[in-house]
């Protein structure tokens, strides 16, 4: 996956929990969020891999596009060549949740991407992909995790015809790469990366008589790729060249000197000073002021400051170089005020302004003389005024050059403290050189510029400066500053290293000047193009060196020329930058393949076991990770070596019997690893790269060990070595890729190498030794280990011994090691024949844990044992045939899998065919159900100890966890701990499952079938196994599931078909049935055998309004909230039949013309809301539009349970009448009036409820057609809060009465009008009237002119306009908005009607044509900027007096409005609302053209994006019933809830 990655959120697809994360391409997902830039973040890929971009919730709706270098295919790649990447939406559609672009990456290097909206770049960042390296004659892949390498100092390898003797030991050490250091000639000082000419070869490779050529180095290299499977990098050196190079001489431009870089000057004058002081102290000048040429003590180093700051300092004058001449500008500045008398003053604001000279000239700077007259203007015109005015100037002049001279001082003093340190440790310090006595070879500091001129005084030197073809020839020299910043060129104008003498300089080699490109420094671009280009054509990869100090464009160029010859160039690097962030800088600029890191800097056993864990490899017992994943970032890949050719020795540091073992710890890494020649032959001492001269001893198989000359296996630790490079590359090839360290001791580490194909295993245990054991007295005892699984064999067992060889003596000709070591080495042998191991014990812990411990005799310090550890034949059995059923899920499982012959029955078929069986009420069970539907089984959800109960009792508990878990290998979670302790958690999946019979029951023996074989092997292996059979059947589950919805899920996108699982995670089947029994005339109803009763009894899926409040008992199932939530998750889902059934069902249950609120099985239900026949009625609209032959509803029989007012609850079947007859008997009860007392009324039914409010009144104003009802004391309507605290004075009344005409009834009732007048005409519906009796007579009132009555009147009643003088407009002073929609008309608190709500919209969408276009435009924008948040909408308006966002059901204070949760709907955002707006956004947005349709498409697929993230990242995969104020987490809220999943279904739907 940034940048902040810092830690940036990655969203995990919901496609990834589909087969496609079964296929064996690999695929990653970058998520792109507006203004993330992930310059510094590095993420790695591997050629064959396929790269997706998608878009982040910030940019979806928004036009992106997305840009890369990588090329197209079949072009080349140009740094600076961008193409636009093509969108693909795979299901062209509704939102841009898939929605993607891809690359396709078949070649090695770094590749740049940005994105952006319109013409702003908006992000961006790198990729780096691996280069793919090929060895030997056969041309096979070398995986860079398999390279072991071995450094060498090319100018001690001899003659060109004695190299593959020299080499060979490198082969027979077991080596597959060699790093040379350069190979080109050499400058004076001869070291190895001081190149006089980077062009040809070093002479020195050619014997007397012969001259050998880059093509005779190339033919070499092929030869040992191709015999020996050796593969060959050297170093490149960009920074720098030999002082002594003849071409800087003829092209001193390429060089920083005294002409292009004239702000160098004051530093090479303290320079020339400084070499003329070295010159009077070698000559004994200072002697007489306590300042000899040999330097031993504080006192002469006190000698040195003070020759500097009397002495020098003075004498040069550096701050000269930073001043201005005063007098001479007072004088140009007073001729300017006597010819320019016209000045305005600038009040202070001007400041002087001090040109720095560009020549660096003494005095040079000068004055803005524009900048002087404004900000210092005479007060007059008389020559006194002007004379003032010329005194303040020379005031503030003569303070600005004492600031420069003060600033120069402190410089001084910086580089004084800095000649100190590099004197004492050049001369005093034990662990530095000690050069001995100053001299003109060994100076007192090193030189900072060369001076290819003779010595003559300090003051001819300087007169050189002013002449320009002398001074371009004295060239700054090269070197590196501590705690620089490595992006910062420290030669450029603006760094003060030079003067401040901070560089620690390479006095032989000058730094480059490249300037910012070719055009700058044509010689020297050209120069190094060639040299990269002789090096690409010979080697297989680079080395930068000194790369923390290349500027980073020069290496990009250099490395894209390089490339163009060799596409896998693998490119190597060692960074000092301090920082991971500033290596990534370096690292996806360059594509730099692996960064050298040093065992070296470990200061303990400890310190190395944890940097062996830190650079490669998965933990033992990772998750099998899916093949289409989000891409995250990377570590660089490690090059991890024992020790470096810049390191010092580490038998000098540490001791001889740590090589050996460190050695082994570094081999056990899973990267690339390596070493230095010298390490294995135990050089005692730094093989220098500036002054070893001596050539490396040659391989002879019968060499004596006092040889100097030749080494073979009985040298040093070589035999050891071979075995431990051998391991290295087989481990890396066999897939040995998961890692544990283990820090038995302070000086023993034990490093395990597992495949988590065969589960073999390979256990190295290291006894370091950092301090010598003759001096420190190491312990006897040692620790034994427990190894789990069988030991096949040791692989090998080493140990450094002394033998009689004679002492240690440096050879003059030959690099040679310590005769008197050697290694003692048995490879391949049984534990039984171990010298190591007294005794190794088989114990078992439980079934599955076979466990040998070990008990060591002979774990010396500098000793190593390698154990290779299988399971146990049984475990290892199981595990493959384990594996073999999971290949069904994923073919990776092949490798290691076995067949049972005794397999079950169960698992003869694959699990596709038996959930193939299953129904959707069936996948309920399986994916969901939270701890109060469990519990109705008198179970619940499974909890675990110390951590929590899971979120739902089904796989989508268990999948949530673990997909936290997965994605970091999280083994250390209380969930795997759980695992890994016992079989509760496994056996609570397929218990449960069987409890429930039928084919749940045959799925739960197809776990338990499995969980059979997973139970027996090691407990450390049962999370990844455990996840892999619950992901293949969880995404089983979830193709099945989606084959049995509609064609739009189907083919839906992965938000699509999250947000229709809804529709499994609501509609359940319970214990007991939640719906009142359908008529038994109806065909296609599911029944099946209570479990109490035993009894035949339907079985209807009930919807429930949330979890997990509202799941399980009479709170299951509101009539509201069912009709809301049933067009999104069951008919848009296709669950027709259903959702009929749930239709008639609360037909059933009518009474009073209303359908009722708490269902309560029908028995227990409360007829107290106004609007939920409403939302029935439109259903049953929906239901007829939606559904094929959808209209045939109408005629379905309805069981009246209650077919009177009065009448008791009656049997199904008892009463049946047609579904069209009981819409009309709605309709017609509302015209005549509905007029009740709710039954039971008082606390038994609601405690809070005043007397007043149990009083239901539900009728149609004749005038204006509107249905109205409610009073002050009761809350018809979903805004339903009723007053609980007697604290506050707030209980019995209603938050929000909304009595009167609720605006989206009055839309609901008029949908249904319009309906049922079509079905008329249709004849489909028989009747075209309702019958009313009013004061004795019988009256009728048709639909359509009922119809006609609201369509009239809504616009005029309800619509707040801009006119104040509006003669529809009965409270004109209680408008405090206009251009909105009343949330209710002729409400009894007359002010509530003009409170801003999102109800409104919801008329918008089901009665569109009730408004017009241009209010209806003006009242949604007006709702969007005042009620949209980023998940709901606000429930009222933030400006009204009585809003307050923060919803806190426990709060009991004497706050009024606050007080038990009393502002419920008086601010928090809802969500269900939103889907709503978004649709009406949509509808009108059409009528309006193409613009505004294109910006609403944007608007709604960015809302919706934040809807997705939010179900990404729940445990419960859902959406909330509501959020606090900008969508912050309310506690009170449920989790998920039916309507706000069903109405942003419908929103993509609608889209």
């Amino acid at each position: 996956m940034q940048n902040s990655v810092a830690v940036r959120v990655v969203i995990v697809l919901t496609r990834y929990f589909t087969r496609a994360i079964m296929t064996a391409k690999q695929i990653r997902v970058m998520v792109l969020n507006d203004m993330e830039k992930l310059d510094r973040t590095l993420f790695r890929l591997e050629q064959g891999y396929e790269l997706q971009f998608r878009l982040g919730p910030t940019l979806q709706g928004k036009h992106v596009h997305v840009h890369t270098n990588y090329p197209a295919e079949g072009e080349r790649f140009e740094r600076h060549k961008f193409r636009a990447l093509d969108w693909i939406n795979p299901t062209g559609r509704e939102d841009d949740s898939d929605k993607f672009c891809t690359l396709g990456l078949k070649i090695s290097g770094s590749y740049q991407y940005y994105f952006g909206h319109g013409s702003e770049k908006s992000g961006g960042g790198y990729i780096v992909v691996d280069p793919v390296l090929r060895v030997g004659a056969d041309n096979h892949v070398l995986p860079l995790d398999c390279i072991s390498i071995q450094t060498y100092l090319s100018k001690c390898l001899g003659p060109l015809d004695e190299w593959l003797d020299r080499l060979r030991v490198t082969k027979e050490t077991g080596y597959n790469m060699i790093h040379f250091t350069p190979l080109q000639t050499l400058g004076e000082s001869r070291s190895c990366y001081s190149l006089a000419d980077q062009l040809t070869l070093n002479p020195d490779f050619s014997p007397p008589g012969q001259t050998y050529t880059w093509t005779d180095v190339g033919n070499l290299l092929e030869k040992m790729k191709n015999e020996w499977n050796m593969l060959c990098i050297t170093d490149v050196v960009y920074n720098h060249t030999a002082a002594n190079s003849k071409w800087i001489k003829k092209h001193p431009e390429c060089g920083y000197n005294l002409v292009n870089s004239p702000h160098l000057k004051p530093a090479w004058v303290l320079d020339r000073a400084l070499w003329h002081i070295t010159c009077a102290i070698a000559d004994g000048k200072y002697e007489d002021r306590g300042l000899p040429a040999l330097i031993q003590n504080h006192e002469h180093l006190h000698a040195i400051r003070g020759v500097l700051w009397q002495d020098v300092f003075p004498k040069i004058k550096l701050w000269e170089f930073f001043q201005i001449k005063v007098e001479p500008t007072v004088e140009q500045f007073r001729d300017l005020l006597q010819t320019k008398p016209e000045r305005s003053k600038t009040e202070g604001k001007q400041q002087l302004k001090i040109i720095q000279d560009p020549q660096y000239r003494r005095f040079g700077n000068t004055v803005d003389m524009n900048s002087a007259l404004e900000t210092f203007v005479p007060h007059g015109n008389s020559p006194g005024a002007i004379e003032d005015c010329c005194n303040w100037l020379r005031r503030r002049l003569e303070e600005i050059n004492g600031e420069q001279y003060h600033e120069i001082r402190h410089h001084q003093e910086q580089a004084t403290n800095c000649i100190d340190g590099t004197v004492s440790y050049e001369r005093i310090a034990d662990h530095g050189p000690k050069l001995g006595p100053v001299t003109r070879k060994h100076p007192l500091v090193t030189r900072y510029f060369t001076f290819p001129f003779e010595d003559a005084t300090l003051e001819q030197d300087l007169e050189l400066m002013n002449q320009p073809e002398k001074s371009c020839h004295f060239l700054a020299h090269n070197g590196w500053v501590m705690g620089d910043d490595p992006l910062r060129n420290f030669a450029e104008p603006g760094s003060n290293v030079y003067i401040r003498r901070e560089l620690i300089c390479w006095g032989d080699s000058v730094k480059l000047r490249y300037g910012s490109g070719p055009e700058d420094c044509p010689y020297l671009w050209a120069h190094m193009q060639k040299y990269t280009e002789i090096t690409a054509k010979h080697f297989v990869g680079v080395r930068l060196d000194n790369c923390h100090s290349t500027p980073l464009h020069v290496a990009e160029f250099m490395l894209d020329a390089a490339r163009t010859l060799r596409p896998d160039l693998y490119v190597v690097a060692e960074l000092f930058t301090g920082s991971e962030e500033l290596d990534n800088v370096f690292v996806t600029r360059l594509g730099i393949s692996s960064l050298i890191r040093e065992a070296m800097s470990a200061g303990d056993s400890h310190e190395e076991g944890r940097l062996v864990y830190r650079y490669g490899g998965e933990p033992v017992g990772a998750f099998l990770q899916p093949s289409l994943r989000p891409l995250v970032p990377s570590i660089a890949h490690a090059m991890f070596l024992d020790v470096t050719h810049d390191n010092e020795c580490p038998i000098q540091i540490r001791s001889v019997y740590d090589s050996l073992p460190s050695s082994a710890i570094v081999s056990m890494a899973c990267c690339a690893t390596g070493s230095t020649r010298g390490y294995d032959e135990l050089v005692p001492h730094q093989i220098s790269v500036v002054s070893e001269e001596r050539f490396y001893s040659k391989w002879n198989p019968q060499a004596k060990p006092s040889s100097p000359e030749e080494v073979n296996l009985q040298s040093g630790i070589i035999a050891g070595k071979l075995a431990l490079n051998r391991l290295h590359q087989e481990l890396a090839s066999k897939g040995f890729n998961q890692v544990f360290v283990d820090q038995v001791d302070e000086d023993i580490v034990a490093v395990t190498r597992h495949c988590p194909s065969t589960h073999q295993s390979v256990v190295a245990v290291c006894r370091t030794a950092f301090k010598n054991p003759k001096q420190h007295r190491y312990t006897n005892e040692v620790p034994s280990m427990c190894i789990p699984g069988k030991i096949e064999e040791v692989v090998l067992e080493a140990r450094t011994v002394e033998r009689q060889a004679g002492s240690y003596i440096k050879d003059e000709r030959s690099i040679n090691g310590m005769p008197g070591y050697t290694v003692e080495i048995k490879e391949h042998i049984q534990l039984k024949d171990s010298k190591v191991v007294r005794q190794a014990g088989v114990t078992s812990r439980g079934r599955s844990e076979y466990v040998q411990e070990i008990v060591f005799e002979q774990l010396t310090p500098g000793s190593v044992i390698a154990f290779r550890v299988s399971l146990d034949p049984k475990s290892q059995e199981l595990v493959g045939v384990l594996r073999h059923h999971l290949i069904q899920f994923n073919p990776l499982y092949k490798a290691g899998s076995l067949t049972d012959p005794n397999i079950p029955d169960i698992l003869k078929s694959p699990l596709t065919e038996i959930m193939s069986k299953m129904t959707l009420a069936d996948m309920n069970v399986l994916l969901f159900r939270c701890d109060a539907e469990e519990k109705e089984n008198v179970g619940g959800c499974y909890n675990i100890p110390g951590w929590k109960p899971l979120k739902y009792g089904g796989l989508q508990g268990l999948l949530s966890v673990m997909a936290d878990i997965r994605p970091k290998n999280d083994l250390g979670h209380p969930f795997c701990d759980n695992l890994r302790q016992g079989d509760w958690m496994i056996d609570y999946v397929s218990s449960r499952l069987i409890s429930h019979g039928g084919t749940l029951a045959e799925v739960g023996q197809w776990f338990q079938a499995m969980f059979a074989y997973l139970k027996h092997i090691p407990r450390y292996l049962i999370p990844c196994y455990f996840d892999a059979i619950l992901v293949g059947a969880y995404t089983t589950a979830l193709d099945v599931t989606f084959k049995q919805m509609s064609s739009f899920v189907q083919n839906g996108s992965s938000f699509v078909k999250l947000l229709a699982l809804g529709s499994v995670q609501m509609c359940a089947v319970g214990r007991l049935p939640a719906l009142p029994p359908l008529s038994p005339a109806l065909s296609d109803v599911p029944y099946r055998v209570s479990e109490i009763t035993k009894q035949k009894e339907q079985c209807c899926v009930s919807l429930a309004a949330g979890l997990p409040h509202f799941s399980s008992g009479i709170f299951r199932c509101w009539g509201r909230d069912t009709f809301i939530a049933l067009r999104g998750l069951m008919l848009v889902t296709g669950r027709h039949l259903e959702a009929r059934n749930i239709i008639l069902a609360f037909a059933g249950t009518m009474r009073h013309g209303l359908i009722p609120n708490l269902l309560g099985e029908g028995v227990g239900a409360r007829f107290n809301c106004r609007d939920a026949v409403w939302w029935w009625l439109q259903c049953i609209q929906d239901y007829c539009t939606m559904v094929p032959s959808g209209t045939d509803i109408l005629q379905c029989p309805v069981s009246r349970m209650y077919p009177t007012d009065d009448s008791k609850p009656l049997t199904a079947g008892t009463v049946d009448q047609l579904l069209y007859e009981v819409i009309h008997e709605a309709m017609e009860r509302h015209m005549q009036g509905i007029e009740f007392r709710e039954r039971n009324a008082g606390p038994q039914i609601d405690c809070n409820m005043r007397d007043e409010g149990f009083n239901i009144v539900a009728k149609v104003n004749p005038d204006t057609g509107f249905v109205y009802g409610g009073n002050r004391f009761n809350c018809g309507t979903w805004m339903d809060k009723m007053g609980e605290s007697e604290k506050a004075r707030n209980k019995g009344i209603p938050a929000t009465p909304r009595d009167g005409s609720a605006v989206e009834i009055v839309g609901l009732c008029k949908s249904a009008l319009r309906w049922l007048v079509e079905l008329h005409k249709q004849g489909l519906f028989p009747y075209n009237s309702v019958a009313i009796h009013k004061d004795g007579k019988q009256l009728s009132m048709s639909y359509e002119e009922w119809d006609r009555k609201i369509q009239q009147n809504f616009e005029k009643m309800f619509y707040v306009s801009h006119d104040p003088n509006d003669p529809n407009e009965k409270h004109p002073e209680l408008v405090h908005k206009r251009g909105i929609y009343k949330d209710s008309y002729g409400a009894s608190s007359p002010w509530c009607d003009y409170q801003l709500r999102p109800n409104f919209s919801i008329a918008m969408v089901v009665a569109p044509e009730l408004f017009t276009v241009e209010h209806a435009w003006k009242a949604l924008n007006i709702a969007e900027e005042k009620l949209l948040g980023p998940l709901g909408m606000k429930t009222l308006d933030p400006e009204d007096m009585v809003y307050c966002g923060v919803y806190d059901n426990s709060l009991d204070n004497d706050n009024y409005n606050l007080a038990r949760g009393f502002n419920y709907h008086q601010g928090p955002e809802w969500l269900w609302p939103i889907g709503y707006f978004l649709r009406a956004k949509i509808h009108f947005a059409k009528k309006l053209g193409k613009d505004t349709y294109d910006e609403t498409v944007y608007l709604v697929k960015n809302v919706l994006s934040r809807h997705y993230v939010h179900m990404e990242r729940s445990s419960w995969k859902g959406l909330p019933e509501l959020t606090n104020e900008n969508g912050q987490y309310c506690s009170f809220s449920c989790e998920t809830q039916a309507w706000s999943l069903a109405t942003v279904l419908e929103v993509l739907h609608d889209l």
